[in-house]
């Protein structure tokens, strides 16, 4: 009892750490769910959030060439006619319906360019033509009033209840806009100078502009020469960024991405790093979050992609943030956990069955061993069995045709001998009573005939036993061989050799000779040919004999056939002297039987194997 009690104890203390170790195990493989799933999850979030950053940003590309489409359309309106009157221009916004078609955009503009000389002229006749309260419009003044050498001054602006304050202005007046002007006018493309406008009075508005130039009607501007002298101005539009950007973001379907917008330059390619005092043109971000929007990847909260927007030969580099949490479902967020629960309980079901299993499994595998072992076993007393099988053939191959060779030589040199003696003195006895004796003369010449044809009976013996045309080697058997069969069965049979005499061991040649000798036996018995082509060529350091009928040929369960051994002979005799064999056959096509024999190749050498 005290030794079961010990036994049990010490089963009790090898199963604790197994299933303390299964614990932690299963703790493991739930932690890897966690990882998994989280990863998947946070996968998905990054697909969803470059998809929806890409289209977000195909709609400002969007916004912005229907901006760039509604200029355009602008300035033809200046290039059908020299003289398009503040009324007309009014008309022709007015039909636009730019709140409706066109959001953020708050007007459309034409600006005049004159020199210093014409200034004052120009200037008299706007507060003439066009006096103060006209049409909503101040009155006409030139601003800043100080002299230039050149001005570019907004004379139309529909609606002016958006920028009254800016009738008259010479937008050229600021360095940069000046000089984009001047490059939009000699290259005839739409044009920004990538600043902020001015709304004085009106912090709120973002205000951001774009123009085109407007040329001379009928004056050719082929040239930048041609388009200098053609060119009376600009037509542009205003729009309020903010509003533009925000009515983008409103589509989306997540909520609370920001979206940074920075002027980078004209000849970028690729993302630029921003320096941290650099000023966006534009940030969804009432107020800045927990970090800097440059830096939303120095968090694993935060997911963020830098993107390339053409502003009409401007680049904006716009920067998209977003929490991960925010693109979460409900689902998703807890979905982790849920992975290492379900990892954890099934890891733990898993180790139970197996351990309720381990026993039978041992068993079974020490019973698969055993069996393995004693097939293993099988198979090695097998294959020992067979190569002695293939040993006792192959001496038993040679036996016999050493034995054959035995007899046939006593049979020559015993049976031969005698019966050529007695038929010399057969007919010695025909020729003497040739004269004196007519009826014993008859005999004797009956009996000469009769020792003629045991004479060639005996040697037709003697070459089935052994043809004697073997001693003249490999090369005339085949011959003799070919014409035996021609002679006998009256097919015809062709034999090609593509070398002299080939010199081969005495087994070799045997084989070869039975190989022969076999297939044109089954020809003869079963191919109902016509025609039989024996070829024997050297190649390789090998033999080679091919003989090939056009009879019916023979199914590929031709060789397995019970108590046909012809074709299986032949293999074997191959396979004894180290070569191969290839039969192809197929019914109604005819049979090839192949063999190739090493040159000096032995029985011998294979029988002791």
């Amino acid at each position: 009892m005290a030794a079961d009690a010990n036994g049990e104890s010490l089963l009790t203390c090898e199963k604790r750490p197994l299933w303390l170790l299964s614990c932690v195990l299963s703790l493991c493989v739930g932690l890897l769910f966690h990882m998994a799933a989280a990863m998947s999850i946070d996968h998905d979030a990054r697909m969803l959030f470059d998809s929806l950053a890409h289209s977000t940003k195909q709609s400002i590309d969007m916004r912005i060439k229907s901006y760039s489409d509604l200029l355009r359309g602008a300035a033809s309106l200046f290039r059908v006619s020299d003289q398009v009157t503040r009324e007309q221009f009014h008309a022709y916004v007015s039909n636009l319906d730019l709140q409706k078609n066109f959001p953020g955009v708050m007007n459309l503009n034409y600006c005049k360019a004159l020199d210093h000389a014409g200034r004052a002229a120009f200037e008299a006749a706007m507060q003439r033509d066009y006096p103060a309260g006209r049409d909503g419009y101040p009155a006409f003044a030139i601003d800043p009033p100080e002299p230039r050498d050149w001005y570019s001054v907004l004379v139309y602006i529909e609606p002016i209840s958006s920028a009254p304050e800016k009738y008259g202005h010479d937008i050229a007046v600021r360095p940069p806009v000046a000089r984009v002007l001047l490059q939009s006018r000699d290259s005839g493309e739409v044009s920004n100078s990538g600043l902020q406008v001015p709304m004085p009075g009106r912090p709120h508005l973002e205000g951001m502009a774009m123009r085109l130039p407007v040329y001379r009607n009928g004056m050719p501007v082929g040239t930048v020469q041609q388009r200098r002298a053609a060119y009376q101005g600009s037509v542009g539009l205003g729009y309020d960024l903010a509003l533009m950007v925000h009515g983008v973001l409103a589509a989306m379907p997540v909520r609370n991405v920001r979206l940074t917008l920075f002027d980078i330059g004209t000849q970028t390619t690729e993302p630029q790093p921003l320096a941290h005092d650099t000023r966006p043109l534009f940030d969804s971000a009432a107020a800045g979050g927990p970090l800097p929007w440059w830096q939303p990847g120095g968090s694993r909260k935060y997911l963020s992609s830098t993107m390339l927007i053409d502003y009409n030969g401007r680049v904006w580099q716009a920067l998209f943030s977003v929490r991960k949490s925010d693109l979460y479902t409900p689902f998703e967020t807890y979905l982790p956990w849920l992975a290492l629960l379900v990892g954890f309980t099934g890891s733990m079901l898993l180790y139970t069955v197996l351990h309720t299993l381990a026993s039978s499994r041992l068993r079974a595998i020490r019973m698969a061993t055993a069996m393995t072992d004693e097939l293993r076993a099988s198979q090695l007393r097998l294959q020992q069995s067979h190569q002695k099988l293939r040993r006792l053939a192959a001496h038993a191959d040679h036996i016999k045709e050493e034995e054959r060779k035995r007899i046939a030589r006593e049979i020559h040199d015993d049976l031969g001998q005698n019966l050529l003696v007695l038929r010399i003195e057969a007919d010695m006895l025909a020729s003497r009573t040739q004269q004196q004796h007519p009826r014993l003369h008859a005999r004797a010449r009956a009996t000469l005939r009769q020792i003629d044809a045991t004479i060639k009976s005996v040697r037709q013996i003697i070459n089935d036993l052994r043809p004697t045309v073997l001693d003249l080697g490999v090369n005339a058997a085949v011959e003799w061989q070919a014409a035996q069969f021609r002679a006998r069965t009256g097919i015809a049979c062709e034999v090609s050799e593509s070398h002299g005499d080939i010199s081969v061991s005495d087994q070799c040649a045997t084989a070869l000779f039975r190989i022969l000798q076999e297939s044109l036996s089954n020809i003869s018995q079963h191919a109902s040919a016509s025609r039989v082509q024996i070829k024997l060529e050297k190649y390789h350091g090998n033999v080679w004999l091919t003989v090939s009928d056009n009879g019916v040929g023979a199914g590929t369960d031709g060789r397995n056939k019970h108590g046909s051994f012809g074709l299986v002979g032949i293999e074997e005799r191959i396979k004894l002297l180290g070569g191969t064999c290839l039969i192809d056959s197929s019914p109604g096509a005819g049979m090839s039987v192949q063999v190739s024999v090493p040159l000096d190749a032995s029985m011998q050498d294979f029988s002791h194997q």
